[in-house]
């Protein structure tokens, strides 16, 4: 398990009001969920302060004064607030719950159709595991704050607010006494917001850590139990892990420092209200109903204080999932469409243009230095070359997956920007060393060529790249499952899916990513046969590994150091006798001798 280098974005660590609209904007489309669940609020803190309210008048008039009629008329009062209050908890609490539903559901298509537009170079620089971070349980997060919290929040402040009218009502200079206390316990929380908020972020942090690391040594089991990791990768991940524990030790601790604090002012103000109610009591300013009624309210207002300590800690780490979906979503796709971009058309079948091509990934270490071609309608081009030498970057510059530093690429005659993305690659069929495959069965594998493909035409691009064969033996046939990423599929199997996909999918331009470099002698014969098929009458950019695969190409070139260095046939470039030559002869004669000690 490799360490991991990604770094994250570090946000302000103050509290960031933007983002915190910007959750509450998510609800927007459904806002009269929201509207509904905090009017609901409302209107049953007003109905819980009635309570306390209620039992004040019956201590005093029918109790105190002993007005049997008045008692059971606020015992019934009484009854039916609590039915009410009953139904308005349900109602708000069904809102929240549906509103919080949709709001995931909504960010989870928004990222996901997000991530489909983001270029090539964002996934080579970002770890799998922090995208899964953020389309996992970051969006559960958002969408509890703009919800649970929110109603929490609300209903405590609603209930407050309530209780202080209620007590002003009774007793107004009893009131400011306990208003006193309040300014302390609000000091109190914008005090520790930065440090909660701060630990917060961090455990985020490494939380997306410790995702791609899980990520990596799951995808790369095989590689971990051959070399005998597995002791190196937990001690790794024993650092990752344990610097989240530490981090969200702070945090809880900051986190229970509050509860505390609100507890003992609260009894020194249950205190003062005994003492100064006492004392209002004796001369008649004060009944015992109001004295049990500012006791009461106090009590009602300690646990809404107590629970936005834990509200508040849980919205810090809210708010840290936000910034980081956010800063998902406004990444901008590095290759987007200009505004007068056209569909391609006929053009996509016409020759493609390299003229004085520049690119590089980084911009110290350039890839491809002032590079010139010229492909003509149906030819097939076999890349070659040493490793790192331009050869792929050359194919992803023609699938516009990257676009030139300098230079142009036309098609068709014309900038291959000038057309829309989606026209372009909707042509282009690619097949690559390591094909993919999703998860579902054979058949859907190949029918994602073409979606709209037959079960006959599906059957007959696996035939043409002489896949049928394997697949008839297959236990289910074309309803197979190949499972996650074709892992019960052998290597050979899965190019012929590929290829067959590709097949499907009729393209006009052909990228062949070193397709035989992994199988088999047998399984290579197959695929060759299937590769002429799907390259007659088309453009096809062809790299090599086995060179005898590319005799019969249109042209070869020869890619070192980011520049052409040698251009022509097979033939041609026999009787140059340059590094293609070189190249050729050893691997020709590598294979006699290997084929010599095979068969004795």
């Amino acid at each position: 398990m490799a360490e991991l280098h990604f770094e994250e974005e570090e946000f302000d660590s103050r509290f960031n009001g933007k983002t915190v609209l910007r959750i509450i904007g998510l609800a927007k489309p459904h806002w009269p969920l929201l509207v509904g669940f905090i009017g609901l609020i409302g209107v049953t803190s007003v109905t819980e302060s009635l309570f306390t309210y209620i039992v004040k008048l019956i201590i005093d008039r029918g109790i105190v004064a002993g007005d049997r009629t008045f008692f059971a008329r606020g015992l019934a009062g009484y009854s039916g607030l609590a039915l009410l209050s009953g139904g308005l908890v349900f109602g708000f609490i069904y809102c929240a719950g549906y509103l919080g539903e949709l709001m995931a559901y909504d960010l989870r298509k928004r990222l996901f159709a997000h991530l489909q537009r983001l270029s090539f170079s964002y996934f080579d620089r970002t770890p799998v595991g922090w995208l899964m971070s953020r389309v996992t349980s970051d969006t559960v997060r958002v969408a509890d704050f703009a919800t649970w919290m929110l109603l929490d929040m609300t209903w405590s402040i609603t209930n407050i607010t309530a209780g202080m009218v209620f007590m002003f009502i009774i007793n107004a200079r009893l009131a400011l006494w306990v208003a006193a206390i309040l300014p302390l316990l609000i000091g109190f929380s914008i005090w520790f917001k930065k440090f909660i908020i701060t630990e917060y972020r961090k455990v985020r942090s490494i939380n997306s850590k410790i995702t791609g690391a899980y990520n990596e040594n799951i995808q790369g089991v095989r590689v971990v139990k051959a070399l005998v990791r597995e002791r190196v990768n937990l001690r790794r991940f024993n650092d990752l892990t344990g610097s989240m524990f530490r981090t969200s030790y702070r945090a809880a601790v900051l986190s229970a420092l509050f509860l505390p604090v609100v507890q003992i002012v609260a009894a020194i103000a249950v205190g003062a209200v005994l003492w100064y109610g006492g004392n209002q009591a004796r001369v008649g300013a004060l009944t015992i109903g109001g004295i049990q009624a500012f006791i009461g309210y106090i009590t009602f207002m300690l646990w809404p204080v107590q629970d936005l300590a834990r509200v508040y800690a849980e919205m810090q780490r809210s708010i840290a999932s936000a910034e980081r979906v956010f800063s998902l979503l406004d990444t901008k796709p590095e290759i987007t469409d200009r505004a007068d971009a056209a569909p391609i058309g006929e053009a996509v079948a016409g020759r493609i243009e390299f003229e004085n091509v520049t690119f590089y990934y980084e911009e110290n270490n350039v890839v491809l230095d002032s590079v010139s071609l010229v492909v003509e309608p149906g030819q097939t081009i076999a890349l070659v070359g040493p490793t790192g030498g331009g050869k792929t970057t050359i194919v992803n510059l023609v699938c516009r997956f990257y676009e030139p530093k300098s230079g142009s690429i036309r098609i068709g005659g014309r900038d291959y920007r000038d057309y829309t993305l989606d026209s372009l690659q909707s042509h282009l069929g690619v097949v690559l060393q390591t094909p993919h495959l999703f998860s579902g069965t054979v058949g859907e594998n190949i029918r994602y060529g073409r979606l709209d493909a037959t079960q006959e035409e599906i059957v007959a691009a696996a035939k043409t790249a002489h896949a049928h064969e394997f697949i008839a033996q297959l236990e289910h046939g074309y309803e197979e499952e190949v499972g996650e990423g074709g892992a019960l599929l052998s290597v050979g199997q899965k190019q012929l899916i590929g290829l067959a996909r590709a097949i499907l999918a009729r393209p006009q331009i052909i990228v062949m990513d070193e397709a035989t470099s992994s199988i088999d002698t047998i399984t290579e014969g197959l695929i060759q046969k299937g590769i002429e098929e799907l390259l007659s009458g088309t453009t096809g950019f062809v790299i090599a590994h086995r060179l005898s695969t590319i005799r019969h190409a249109s042209r070869i070139l020869v890619i070192e150091k980011g520049r052409i260095t040698e251009d022509g046939t097979h033939e041609e470039l026999i009787a140059k006798g340059g590094h293609y030559h070189t190249l050729y002869t050893r691997q020709f004669k590598n294979e006699r001798i290997r084929d010599v000690k095979a068969f004795g």
